[in-house]
């Protein structure tokens, strides 16, 4: 309780590293999402060469962000009511030992020339299901290890050292896949994936935030229930909801686009998603910087617009030279609108139901964007990707601006 009763000081960038548990958990996040990120441009340059062809390559990484979905959408609503009741640092150990395990498994068995698309759905369906009892958890936990008044800074800074290693993991997986494989990349980040395990060796214990007696599954439904009423909440999930099928799922097809559509090899490909994490990382910067100063929902929703109308620009993309400064503008709107989603769930919830409520963010984040690329992914199947994005970003525009014309009660927070 002791780094909770300091005295209040400027938030500046960095503000948030002065309280020790916060700052090993991010360097062990830093180390871990540099494998995580490396993995992510192996498994998708991986599955793009072996669809062989853009419509099957769409398809396939749909069927992956479908296996990925499922375990989260059943499991997310257990994982919040697990981060409200149970000790975070528990679980997050549980949960990052067993995804350390799964990136081994998946390094050696590619390694041993056994990996086909139905293991490696089957690998990330695992690997997802782990993801849905870490995030609540640990989302839920940031701001109890800082004062209020430091949340939006913690929650900005802790994206950050989940987009710094998107600037610089594409780009090394690319170079490591033409010199010594996919499975390389897949034996780092398991290595890498062991740094948060040993960060929270280090951490203090975590007591759960309530003692609740309810009976599970009206525990459950009180933090949905909660989510729902909320006048404002209930519009920023509505919203997240929305972006988390039609644009959000880009990000997971970009391997089809690249390598299959723009006729890019590993290396193209990792540059472009670099891109994306770039764009990424300063928008995470933004979010730290701006902490929990006003004007949130003004950068909610036109982070929300700027990153619909960047993957409608795609449609009209040829060249991968084009791409990188609208995937850059995408990386940026769309961090600093996970960020300001965040900071609103996070803010606007009180503690003994923080867990719960951003279950539901982790729900919609890990489950229903790989749900919606394969909507996407089918889409693209048919029309190819170029007039899907072209469809999906002109429709999510215009409901967010809808959103935000007939709902004036989001302009107050």
């Amino acid at each position: 309780m002791m780094e909770r009763t300091l005295p209040r000081r400027e938030i500046s960038l960095f503000s948030s590293m002065q309280f020790q548990d916060f700052r090993l958990l991010w360097f062990g996040l830093l180390i871990s999402n540099l494998g995580s990120w490396m993995q992510l441009t192996a498994t998708g340059y991986f599955i793009a060469k072996l669809a062989g062809s853009p419509h099957t390559a769409s398809l396939y990484l749909g069927f992956q962000g479908l296996g990925r979905a499922i375990p989260v959408l059943l499991l997310s609503p257990v994982a919040g009511l697990v981060a409200d009741t149970l000790p975070r640092r528990r679980t997050l150990f549980w949960t990052n030992s067993i995804m350390s395990l799964l990136a081994l498994a998946l390094a050696a068995f590619t390694s041993l020339g056994w990996m086909n698309i139905i293991g490696l759905i089957l690998i990330n369906a695992a690997n997802a299901a782990a993801m849905s009892f870490d995030s609540p958890a640990r989302q839920s936990w940031v701001p109890l290890m800082v004062p209020r008044e430091y949340i939006g800074n913690a929650i900005g800074l802790n994206s950050v050292a989940f987009n710094a290693p998107a600037v610089l993991g594409p780009a090394v997986a690319g170079v490591l896949i033409v010199s010594i494989g996919i499975a390389g990349s897949f034996y780092v980040n398991a290595v890498a994936t062991m740094a948060v395990v040993v960060a929270l060796l280090f951490m203090r214990p975590s007591p759960p935030s309530t003692a609740t007696g309810e009976p599970f599954l009206p525990s459950i439904a009180y933090g949905l229930r909660f989510l729902y009423r909320h006048k404002i909440l209930g519009w920023v999930i509505t919203v997240f909801i929305v972006t988390a099928l039609l644009v959000r799922p880009y990000s997971t097809l970009l391997p089809a686009f690249i390598v299959n559509t723009l006729h890019v090899n590993a290396k193209g490909l990792g540059i472009a998603i670099a891109a994306t994490g770039v764009g990424g990382f300063a928008g995470a910067l933004f979010t730290a910087y701006l902490g929990s100063r006003e004007q949130r929902g003004v950068i909610w929703v036109i982070s929300a617009i700027v990153m619909s109308l960047g993957v409608l620009a795609l449609g009209f993309i040829w060249s991968l030279w084009l791409a990188l400064p609208v995937l850059f503008i995408i990386g940026t709107a769309t961090m600093t609108f996970l960020g300001a989603s965040n900071t609103l769930i996070q803010t606007l919830s009180p503690d003994d139901v923080r867990g719960r409520a951003i279950s539901v963010y982790s729900m919609i984040a890990l489950g229903i964007v790989p749900g919606g690329a394969l909507i996407v992914g089918a889409l693209g199947s048919f029309v190819g990707l170029h007039l899907a994005f072209l469809i999906v970003g002109s429709v999510t525009a215009a409901f967010a601006i809808w959103v935000w014309l007939s709902r004036p009660i989001l302009r107050t927070v």
